[in-house]
């Protein structure tokens, strides 16, 4: 009884782990596979990063889709390169 009142008690800390992922290490082929909604996710994230790391301190939404776009393209004939990587090459400082 006591072992089971136990186990009981770590479900809340188990139900509430969390994952980290490195970012950087996700290739294009990986993005390019991902589900629209992770896509999107992905995206809106790697979109941030991108502007805090260039002082962007505006958002457009326009340019956002676009620049999706750019990466997208630019992951097709480099599947095996990191986003990061692709979004520096396709997207540069606007």
């Amino acid at each position: 009884m006591i072992s089971l009142t136990f186990a009981v008690s770590l479900i809340p800390i188990v139900a509430n782990a969390q994952v980290t992922i490195d970012m950087g290490k996700i290739i294009c082929s990986q993005y390019l596979a991902m589900p629209q909604s992770q896509s999107d996710k992905f995206s809106a994230w790697m979109s941030g990063w991108f502007s805090y790391q260039n002082n962007r301190t505006f958002v457009d939404l326009a340019l956002h889709q676009q620049n999706i776009a750019n990466v997208k393209a630019w992951c097709q004939y480099h599947p095996a390169e990191s986003v990061m990587y692709g979004l520096q090459q396709s997207v540069g400082k606007n």
